[in-house]
């Protein structure tokens, strides 16, 4: 081997280890989930998170030739100054090439400024103000929106011989979504609204409510809360109070009876109609193997929700994406591929609306029912193709 040969050998051979993590880099997507894993809402983390992982687990984690990365932050609760300091982190430090989660409105809103200048994808699990996909040319949205599952609620009550409403949500940008959107279509159909009040978003103290509404006698309270502990407390104070005795029912979105803490609300919610989007019930195959591969990989501690499925479906579209991009996180190219994009969900058939970027899906009609000894909200109705009806 002549010296001239030794040398070029050599200096290949220093190059290597400089050249195999750049390559590395190259081949792997960093998936920035911001989102809320302790606090009064750190089941909202653990859903979307849990359901990203699902859709892994079934299919793989190396799409359009790229591997998956996740990288979870901590907003610990409705903290939009820590939400966008942790996006911006993601973007800065981590060199994330997607964003992705956000379970409250405050933070998402917060983020999209660092999804619109950073021009970085921001996928939506959760966060349901109509607004929201406004915000940033890069979000997309495969969760829902308020007004898309409450105008459905309002029509079929108004069906259905309920013709006095005293609506009750909490006051942040999906409950002000909600309840708009409820009096309006409410009130097109021949609906009274006797009242309305919204309730804080931190530790509210329902009792004034609930006594208020007492004594104004409508036929049904409509409700929007955000799932957990405000939910579980609302439905103790009803039952509590009389108001299910007083023959004043139940109406809401999904949110209300939220299949993660359902069962912790008991027997008061049994026959409460609602208008949703995602069953834990939802009789379809994709949905029993969601189910069957989300035990499998996050165990039995919570049951799979509609942020759980927000989550599966938020990382498809990100894979379809992928594929169809060959690997590219352009991001126009991204969201070119997300735009008009069509899937199968474990909730039914979706698609984002390549206008908007939000979700067009069916809107369910369910009734709380208990079967083999547990609580479930069972669809016998429904909305097909639903947009949100602001856009």
């Amino acid at each position: 081997m002549t010296r001239r040969l030794r040398n070029l050998l050599c200096a290949a051979a220093l190059a290597l280890p400089a050249v195999a993590p750049a390559a590395l880099a190259q081949d792997t997507v960093k998936i920035g989930v911001v989102a809320e894993f302790s606090g009064p809402f750190a089941d909202y983390g653990a859903q979307i998170l849990g359901g990203m992982k699902t859709y892994l687990k079934l299919n793989g984690d190396v799409f359009g030739g790229k591997k998956i990365e996740i990288i979870t932050r901590d907003t610990t609760g409705p903290s939009p100054d820590v939400a966008k300091r942790l996006a911006q982190e993601l973007v800065t430090r981590d060199n994330i090439d997607i964003l992705a989660g956000f379970g409250l409105t405050p933070n998402a809103l917060a983020v999209a400024p660092v999804s619109a200048e950073g021009k970085k994808p921001m996928v939506i699990m959760n966060a349901a103000t109509s607004v929201i996909t406004t915000r940033s040319p890069y979000i997309v949205r495969l969760s829902h929106t308020l007004p898309q599952d409450t105008q459905p609620m309002a029509q079929w009550a108004a069906k259905n011989g309920i013709k006095r409403v005293f609506t009750l949500v909490s006051d942040f940008g999906p409950g002000i979504d909600s309840e708009t959107t409820f009096v309006k279509a409410f009130k097109s159909a021949g609906g009274e609204i006797v009242d309305s009040v919204r309730t804080p978003l931190a530790n509210p103290d329902f009792a004034p409510f609930l006594q208020r509404i007492k004594d104004s006698k409508p036929e049904a309270i409509f409700v929007f809360l955000p799932p957990g502990s405000q939910t579980i407390a609302f439905i103790k104070g009803y039952e509590e109070r009389g108001l299910k005795q007083a023959g004043i029912r139940i109406i809401d979105t999904g949110d209300l009876t939220d299949d993660g803490t359902l069962q912790q609300m008991g027997d008061p919610t049994i026959g409460i109609i609602n208008s949703f989007h995602y069953s834990a019930a939802h009789d379809s195959p994709e949905n029993k193997a969601f189910l069957k591969a989300y035990v499998e990989t996050n165990g039995t501690k919570l049951r799979p929700n509609f942020m759980a499925c927000a989550g599966y479906d938020g990382m498809a579209a990100i894979a379809e994406a992928l594929k169809k991009t060959g690997g590219s996180v352009d991001p126009d190219k991204f969201l070119a591929a997300l735009r008009g994009m069509k899937l199968v969900s474990p909730r039914g058939n979706i698609m984002i609306d390549p206008d908007t970027r939000d979700i067009v899906q069916t809107v369910y009609i369910r009734r709380v029912e208990k079967i083999d000894g547990l609580l479930y909200n069972v669809e016998f109705d429904k909305y097909p193709d639903v947009k949100d009806p602001g856009k």
